[in-house]
């Protein structure tokens, strides 16, 4: 059960930031945490792949703080959060043997996490009175939370 719930948070990371949770995840496989040898995803854990997931993930971060970013919950942002969640959940769910429940729980994450991150991140902008403290809080959660939940598998 505990599986599902890592799944699922590590979706509303994805949510978050599309991209954190998949450089976390590969940086999981890579340094042996997370078993993925030998299965569909085992290209998370190869040597070239956590760095440039990592990459992928600092751009998305500075492409936030960009005006002409579109919403995340535009079709396309959205549809990559939810694709990003389940490929991390699945991932978490394959040692375990439970893959297509994690791949459902990270997609389900990554919904939560889209659109509770967007109404968060609203409410602290409008305290802060702008939004880049706000982005970059959210930043630090999702980083830290991929950081955790990785960890705790």
């Amino acid at each position: 059960m505990a599986i599902y719930l890592l799944a699922l948070l590590i979706g509303i990371v994805a949510g978050l930031r599309a991209m954190t949770a998949p450089a976390a995840v590969s940086w999981a496989a890579h340094l042996g945490y997370l078993n993925l040898e030998g299965t569909w995803l085992a290209f998370l854990g190869y040597a070239w792949t956590p760095y440039i997931l990592s990459l992928a993930a600092i751009g998305e971060m500075i492409a936030d703080q960009l005006p002409s970013t579109p919403s995340r919950k535009m079709p396309g942002p959205f549809g990559a959060r939810i694709v990003s969640g389940a490929l991390c959940g699945a991932a978490l769910g394959i040692p375990a043997g439970v893959w297509i429940g994690g791949l459902i729980a990270g997609a389900v994450g990554a919904v939560l996490g889209t659109l509770g991150g967007y109404l968060f991140r609203m409410r602290l902008a409008a305290a802060f009175g702008k939004d880049r403290p706000a982005a970059l809080i959210e930043d630090a959660i999702a980083i830290i939370a991929a950081i955790l939940i990785v960890r705790a598998v």
